[in-house]
């Protein structure tokens, strides 16, 4: 097994969810040092039946909420920030966009300025979505395909890696 994240200062946004709580449970067999943003108390989640919550450390807020995002790591002394959270449901998107857009598109924001004003971040990893091209004449995607994401969820994975990169370009980032 790999050294690599031994040791290591992880926050993990989203991990509640279905890839965040699987992604946990990998750093912690690997020796990460995991800190969990949890918005809410979700019982059926993987993380508390497996009680995985036990090993790790939980700052609750949500990734709306800039000083929490920044106080979590810059208090945890972050290395590697797995940005997972997100409103994901479709369904729920087309109902309720301005709460999409608030989780999904300011979210992002909140992350990548936190971590650029806290700095000492080595890697930052957002997760997208196919959603986020829209509708393509030309598969697979590249990494030059436009983002023309049509509906809110789509729209909002397609603001989110537009931000992404401009945080990348413009102040050196290292997103991934």
């Amino acid at each position: 097994m790999s050294e690599f994240w031994r040791d290591r200062s992880v926050l993990v946004t989203g991990c509640t969810g279905l890839l965040g709580n699987w992604l946990v449970a990998d750093l912690l067999e690997r020796g990460a040092l995991v800190t969990g943003l949890v918005r809410d108390l979700v019982p059926q989640s993987r993380l508390y039946a497996g009680e995985w919550y036990r090993q790790i450390n939980i700052v609750r807020g949500c990734v709306e909420d800039l000083p929490t995002v920044e106080r979590a790591i810059n208090e945890y002394e972050v290395d590697t920030v797995f940005h997972l959270a997100a409103q994901t449901i479709v369904g729920v998107a087309n109902r309720e966009p301005l709460a999409t857009f608030e989780t999904n598109i300011k979210g992002t924001w909140n992350i990548l300025e936190a971590c650029r004003r806290v700095g000492g971040v080595s890697r930052i990893v957002i997760a997208s979505s196919d959603k986020a091209y829209g509708d393509q004449l030309v598969l697979p995607y590249s990494e030059t395909t436009p983002l023309q994401g049509e509906h809110p969820y789509d729209v909002s994975k397609s603001c989110a890696d537009l931000i992404s990169r401009a945080y990348y370009v413009s102040y050196g980032l290292p997103v991934c």
